[in-house]
């Protein structure tokens, strides 16, 4: 398996939008804590964080194949639990989440959106101004963050059997714990 030193690299030469690759870290700091709390390997979930998007200015303008394409780069390097998770993170795709990490992964990828939002709105834009009673606002305004599917991702937490509450308040205090990196 792909070393982190090895797979942070490849989405600091693969995306030249600064905001791609701190997605890609605020998504793995959350399938990290994750994988804490659920008991799984922690080092596994938060590479496939870290690189479910190593392809997504590659395919942009051919969005039914993002996540096909970062599964062909990852071939060999992460197993096949992984590849599949990370296929499946986009619905266009044709793959549907089938096991815990590819849950995980859809429900983080969501929710690092909404987080980081509503951040940027925060008088500070800062994480440590954000609250668990914030986001669960933020979640209800239909205007804010227009791209997280809300009807989608409010049952993934249970999925994973985590109550909406638990899983943003571990997602909050993971892209906390990672604010300097994401410039939060």
């Amino acid at each position: 398996m792909i070393s982190r030193g090895e797979a942070l690299a490849l989405p600091q030469s693969k995306l030249r939008n600064d905001r791609l690759v701190k997605h890609s870290l605020a998504v793995e700091a959350i399938m990290r804590k994750l994988a804490e709390r659920l008991g799984e390997d922690g080092e596994l979930w938060g590479l496939v964080g870290l690189l479910h998007d190593v392809d997504y200015e590659e395919t942009s303008s051919n969005p039914e194949i993002h996540g096909l394409r970062s599964a062909e780069i990852l071939e060999g390097l992460l197993p096949q639990e992984a590849l599949d998770a990370i296929k499946a993170h986009n619905e266009l795709t044709g793959y549907r989440c089938d096991s815990r990490l590819s849950y995980a992964l859809a429900t983080s990828d969501q929710f690092s959106g909404l987080i980081v939002a509503s951040a940027l709105v925060m008088p500070n834009k800062k994480l440590s101004e954000v609250k668990l009673s914030t986001l669960k606002k933020k979640l209800k305004q239909k205007d804010f963050a227009r791209g997280v599917n809300r009807e989608k991702i409010i049952s993934l937490p249970e999925k994973l059997g985590l109550t909406l509450d638990e899983f943003l308040e571990l997602s909050l205090k993971a892209l906390q714990s990672i604010s300097g990196d994401l410039g939060l």
